[in-house]
């Protein structure tokens, strides 16, 4: 066999080897996609404050939670934003079911007016995120 169908040989071997390299990340990242929610929450008049310091005391210790961001809206002074990052949405959903986090739930709503907007997202990169 000559010399340049050895070096085609090879490089298609490399090319397939890398293709199947790249298939095989894609499909790492395909299966741990991670969750994410951003969404607003109302406090009654006057409470948000109070409301943002219940919500913060039960956000320590929930595993799979990479990120989780309260902040006041600066344009409605009883809004707050919350941006989440979880491993996935199983993490999510079993953190709802930790002591802490439902002993802030139960102490919060008598102050939540509500929930007007909420979006769920698939965080993809992000300062300090895992990926």
């Amino acid at each position: 066999m000559s010399g340049i169908k050895m070096a085609r040989r090879g490089a298609l071997a490399g090319g397939l080897a890398a293709a199947a390299a790249l298939s095989s990340v894609a499909k790492s990242r395909e299966r741990k996609s991670m969750y994410g929610l951003i969404g607003q929450m109302l406090a009654t008049p006057g409470k948000r404050d109070e409301l943002l310091a219940i919500l913060a005391e039960g956000t320590d210790g929930m595993p799979g939670c990479l990120s989780y961001v309260i902040a006041k809206d600066p344009t409605n002074a009883d809004a707050l934003w919350i941006t989440e990052v979880w491993t996935d949405k199983d993490a999510h959903a079993a953190s709802l079911k930790l002591p802490a986090v439902r002993a802030a739930i139960g102490k919060a709503r008598p102050i939540i007016a509500g929930f007007p907007q909420h979006f769920e997202t698939e965080p993809v990169v992000g300062q300090g995120l895992k990926v």
